[in-house]
């Protein structure tokens, strides 16, 4: 998918051709739409290549006059059982002449934001402007990510408390890897900022700078919630994975203990099958009391010693 945008009366507007100071966004782009850039505007083909390669690490590449930004962007998704998931997408920032690109592999409510007018004083004319307003915009939406996932691992601290169910661990697992995502994306995402804020690959005004350095504390924050929540999450899954084994030596414990109280009655019957000679007692009722009364004993010598 490919969309022109361009500010006009000082609000992003959809246009249908390309032209001086517009926007395009492309979605898993075709082999036709990538062409078309590459042959309208000259960008480098790599560029494509690096944007659509999930694996691809933040970075910036310059070749000639244009350059291309590499950043992880937060994305939510569901299982087949509808936990939420998080994880992370590489999006490519270009710049050629006075032609903004921005190009992923899915369609990012970050993005959407921009494009369906939710954020003021958006103009395609600054193009470097708008390219921090995306940043802050993604630092944003990690912190939202980041508070929904406290939300849920409250919840699911909670479900753990009443039953020590897999589903839960597996929540809890879930979580965790969702961190570790985030927390490696942020890092790389904050030294590629910083390259930028250093203002030898892009020229930088005055409110750029102003604007670059919230976008940097925000995601400094980001990566200090991250790692506070790993570690949380880290002595959370420690910890439920010790009262889980403890639970399970409760329950053999006492599982045994029923084991030896049962076999009592069994014991005292095998006897009572020999021949035996005098029997005080009618013949019916003394091996049930015999057995009544030992089961009793030990019973209260297990009780005594905590095993039952």
């Amino acid at each position: 998918m490919m969309e022109f945008y361009k500010t006009l009366d000082g609000h992003i507007t959809p246009i249908s051709q390309l032209e001086d100071y517009t926007w395009i966004n492309m979605v898993a782009p075709t082999t036709e739409e990538r062409n078309f850039i590459i042959k309208e505007l000259g960008v480098e083909p790599t560029f494509f290549s690096s944007a659509l390669d999930e694996e691809e690490t933040p970075h910036i590449d310059t070749e000639d006059d244009q350059t291309a930004i590499i950043i992880d962007i937060p994305d939510r998704t569901s299982d087949e059982k509808g936990n939420i998931e998080f994880c992370t997408l590489p999006l490519a920032i270009i710049m050629k002449g006075k032609t903004l690109i921005t190009v992923c592999i899915k369609d990012s409510p970050i993005i959407r934001d921009f494009t369906n007018g939710l954020i003021r004083n958006t103009y395609t004319q600054y193009r470097t402007r708008l390219i921090f307003q995306i940043f802050y915009r993604i630092s944003q939406t990690y912190l939202a990510y980041l508070k929904q996932i406290d939300k849920i691992t409250d919840f699911a601290e909670q479900q753990l408390h009443k039953s020590m169910k897999n589903k839960e661990l597996f929540r809890m697992m879930t979580i965790e890897k969702s961190l570790v995502y985030f927390s490696t994306s942020l890092k790389a995402n904050e030294v590629t900022l910083q390259k930028i804020f250093r203002g030898r690959l892009l020229k930088l005004y005055d409110d750029d700078k102003d604007l670059l350095e919230d976008v940097l504390l925000e995601v400094k924050q980001a990566i200090e919630m991250c790692t506070i929540y790993r570690d949380i999450m880290g002595g959370t899954m420690d910890a439920y994975a010790s009262i889980i084994s403890n639970n399970l030596n409760i329950v053999m414990k006492v599982l045994t203990s029923i084991t030896i109280l049962m076999a009592i009655p069994t014991l005292v019957s095998s006897f009572y099958g020999m021949n035996v000679s005098f029997l005080p007692l009618p013949v019916f009722w003394f091996p049930i009391c015999i057995s009544i009364l030992l089961v009793i004993i030990v019973a209260i010598i297990l009780h005594k010693k905590n095993m039952l």
